[in-house]
């Protein structure tokens, strides 16, 4: 058999979830030719497959995301996925997004953003963290553990307004997202159109001390950008 002929073998049988053992097995090869050509191909996955082309499988946000932000220029179908529309304790300005895309027959990647929407935009981002698409509904529920309600299912669009329509707010105000972000985004992708939405509380940029920020650092960048008072 062709080396490029044996090679899109592999990858149907790794699709279907073929280990490297059954792999071999399968085509009368040695393990270790099964395994090398294995990783050939996750390397060429990830220097030509574009992570946001991979399938969606789900796309969650925390109840209350909505809270302070202006929507009347969004889609009326996103207000409409918040049950929670008025002011609620502990959930002031965070929208915490989860995605699960698939990787292969059996294997999922999951990311998640942490978004501050009045003021500082990603605050935090996780993976993407590889995992059997069995493990999906424990990983979402260890990551939604702090909210007392369960997430709610959101389309991409709604999550990409509100992590680069949070990020490109933050840095209006001089505030650069999370280091790891960087290895986040591509699985999230880019909406064609800026977001409609309005960030900050009612309009205003409204900070709300964290655990790691530096509150002098902020409120001085703060006055620096939108004006003492504003």
């Amino acid at each position: 058999m062709a080396d490029e002929a044996l090679l899109d073998e592999v990858r149907r049988l790794r699709e279907e979830g073929g280990s490297p053992k059954q792999i071999a097995k399968h085509l009368g090869i040695r393990p270790a030719d099964a395994t090398a050509m294995i990783r050939r191909l996750a390397t060429q996955q990830q220097l030509h497959d574009d992570p946001a082309e991979r399938a969606l499988l789900g796309c969650w946000v925390n109840r209350g995301w909505s809270i302070g932000l202006g929507m009347d220029q969004a889609p009326k179908a996103w207000a409409a996925l918040d049950p929670i529309r008025e002011d609620a304790p502990g959930l002031y300005g965070l929208a915490s997004i989860l995605i699960v895309r698939q990787e292969r027959a059996s294997r999922v990647t999951a990311c998640g953003y942490l978004v501050d929407v009045y003021c500082l935009g990603v605050k935090n981002a996780i993976g993407p963290v590889g995992m059997s698409i069995g493990k999906v509904d424990d990983f979402a529920r260890d990551y939604y553990d702090t909210y007392q309600d369960p997430p709610v299912p959101i389309p991409l669009e709604l999550a990409q307004a509100l992590v680069h329509g949070g990020v490109a707010y933050a840095k209006s105000l001089g505030f650069d997202p999370h280091p790891d972000f960087a290895a986040a985004a591509p699985y999230l992708g880019v909406p064609a159109e800026p977001s409609p939405i309005r960030f900050g509380r009612d309009g205003k940029p409204f900070y709300v001390s964290g655990p790691y920020d530096n509150p002098r650092a902020v409120v001085a960048t703060l006055d620096a950008n939108a004006g003492p008072g504003n």
